[in-house]
């Protein structure tokens, strides 16, 4: 199950550092995650200061 980024995005780009598996990307005013790239491993989440990233 793919981890969705929520309107809680502030749009820092923490989350698309921490990506291992580049599956996020910019999008219009918050970051997007691309499911079928996604590894569901949690390190977006880990790395988000406001907790936007969240498994669907």
């Amino acid at each position: 199950m793919a981890y969705k980024i929520t309107d809680a995005c502030i749009a820092c780009g923490a989350c698309a550092d921490a990506c291992p598996c580049d599956a996020i990307s910019e999008g219009d005013g918050i970051y997007v995650i691309d499911p079928d790239a996604c590894a569901d491993c949690g390190a977006c989440a880990d790395a988000c200061p406001v907790g936007a990233p969240v498994q669907e």
